[in-house]
């Protein structure tokens, strides 16, 4: 159950950062920064950082390239300790 929770989550966070590339590209409505990190905090860092690779985007914003690797293992720990 937790496995799946973790997955969904980093599938969201990763389609989200695309989705707010594209909106970049194009000038429209921004998702907040807040959305992003409201969702790595849930659990989908991974997802985060790997649509900031992927989509090459928030790699400017030293809280994304910094806090992000930070986030990952700090929940890594965390769910190791539940196992």
């Amino acid at each position: 159950m937790i496995i799946a929770y973790i997955a969904g989550v980093n599938i969201i966070a990763f389609l989200i950062m695309g989705m707010d590339k594209q909106k970049a590209k194009t000038e429209t409505y921004r998702i907040p920064e807040r959305t992003l990190w409201g969702l790595a905090i849930l659990g989908g860092a991974i997802g985060v950082w790997a649509g900031m690779k992927s989509f090459r985007h928030k790699t400017r914003h030293r809280s994304f390239v910094i806090g992000m690797p930070v986030l990952i293992i700090i929940q890594a720990v965390f769910v190791v300790s539940l196992f």
